[in-house]
């Protein structure tokens, strides 16, 4: 039985049980990890798994009960398990399937990689990654390097006709350095991940990048409260992209917890700014050709031209707020599905980094963040960070032990866009300067 007829003989189940709607989510999984640390392998384990989820409706009430076991032979008890805890919880007036399959447009994101590594070549990768980064000059150290490989099939199948499934597959590379000694010791890191191992970074180039970026954090100071501009790194500037999707959240907006819950068609970033939320990017790490609801998402732009344009909704939350689902359904087997970005990005501006920086006669660059400090109602920013100070539009003495505090709404409105985007986290960001942040040191 194929993954599709499993999850229509469970939706089957379900009806006859008792449920007026009802679907089913599929994920199986196979992984291989390899951990190496000082020359020796720490750890490697290959895993496989297999998940069901079964939603029922009984009117407008909902119940959700997962399993591991594949066997038809078990559904009729599932099934009579999910309506009987359904006639048992309250009603949601928003719950429910969409009420006709979507067309999806196909659509090839070449997402699943036909090659899997042995597990050999993975410890080669993490061997390179970790003796790039003991060889860069002022290394103490090693936390070790780490590398991956996963292929996961989704399946969707659902009483209103929706049966999909996709096959995705990753790879990934990690290393973490140490430098110094003793109590002057700093760590960093460095990683990279991709859908297809031909665009995973080179794995030697990875942990060298990791060493450098321990051995330049050495003999940190802390700097005097300032009110001063801040750039953010790449790393961390998808941070700021990360607190806009939560205030655009059609869950947040709905219950009235979004600092940018009355701001729909109007201004929140500067002007030529945009936003870009693509599920359907050919090998994009968030890419899929349809959402935990069976609908097909499509390029958006979440804000054009500093213009919010659009919330991120699931079916419910866009109920709720009398709207149409974006295709922004993200869900698990034993969870409900709730809306969420794909592959979100801050789209590049016209100037080089240094550029951004130039003017700069002190500031901040910041490599690394602590904390979630982040107020979801009002858009009060206050994170602990380390990282460099600018002087005279240049990067200078390391820095650490410190807090960078602002809102962060009046963060996207006085936003600057450098031009080195580059697609490697799903929610990626160039280099950004914001102005007039509150730097608490010493």
């Amino acid at each position: 039985m194929t993954h599709p007829e499993t999850l229509q003989a469970l939706v089957a189940a379900a009806r006859k049980a008792g449920a007026d709607a009802a679907d089913a989510l599929l994920v199986s999984s196979a992984s291989l990890s390899v951990s190496r640390r000082l020359g020796k392998i720490e750890q490697l384990e290959r895993s496989e798994g297999f998940d069901l989820g079964l939603r029922v409706f009984v009117g407008q009430r909902q119940a959700i009960v997962s399993s591991t076991d594949p066997a038809p032979r078990g559904f009729a008890a599932l099934a009579e398990r999910a309506v009987a805890m359904a006639r048992a919880v309250p009603e949601d007036p928003f719950a429910g399937l969409p009420d006709a399959p979507d067309g999806l447009v196909a659509v090839d994101l070449d997402l699943a990689d036909a090659a899997e590594p042995a597990a050999e070549a993975l410890i080669a990768r993490a061997a390179a990654a970790e003796e790039a980064a003991l060889a860069v000059a002022g290394v103490s150290n090693s936390e070790g390097a780490e590398a991956g490989y996963g292929r996961y099939t989704i399946a969707l199948a659902a009483s209103n006709g929706f049966a999909g499934q996709y096959v995705r597959t990753s790879h990934s590379i990690s290393a973490t350095a140490l430098a110094g000694q003793g109590t002057g010791m700093e760590r960093d890191y460095d990683y990279s991940s991709a859908v297809h191992l031909a665009d995973l970074e080179d794995a030697a180039a990875i942990g060298r990048r990791a060493g450098e970026k321990a051995v330049a954090r050495l003999n940190p100071t802390r700097p005097k409260t300032a009110r001063l501009p801040v750039v953010y790194d790449p790393r961390v500037a998808s941070s700021l992209l990360g607190h806009l999707a939560g205030a655009i959240n059609g869950a947040a907006v709905a219950r009235g917890t979004s600092f940018l819950r009355d701001k729909l068609g109007q201004r929140v970033m500067a002007p030529g700014l945009s936003v870009i939320d693509d599920p359907l990017r050919r090998r994009g790490l968030r890419s899929r050709p349809f959402d935990g609801e069976g609908m097909q998402g499509t390029r958006r732009a979440i804000v054009e031209d500093g213009v919010l344009t659009t919330w991120v909704l699931d079916l419910r939350s866009a109920r709720q707020l009398g709207m149409a689902s974006t295709g922004h359904a993200s869900r698990g087997t034993s969870g409900p599905p709730s809306p969420s970005p794909t592959n979100l990005y801050l789209e590049a501006g016209t100037l080089t980094p240094a550029a951004l920086m130039a003017d700069i006669r002190e500031g901040l660059y910041v490599t690394e963040l602590i904390g979630m400090g982040v107020n979801g109602v009002t858009g009060d920013y206050s994170r602990g960070a380390a990282g460099f100070m600018i002087r005279d539009g240049a990067l200078a003495e390391p820095v650490s032990e410190l807090t960078i505090a602002g809102n962060v709404r009046d963060m996207l409105l006085n936003l600057t866009a450098a031009d080195d985007l580059q697609f490697r986290r799903g929610t990626d960001s160039p280099t950004v300067r914001v102005e007039g942040l509150t730097l608490a040191g010493g």
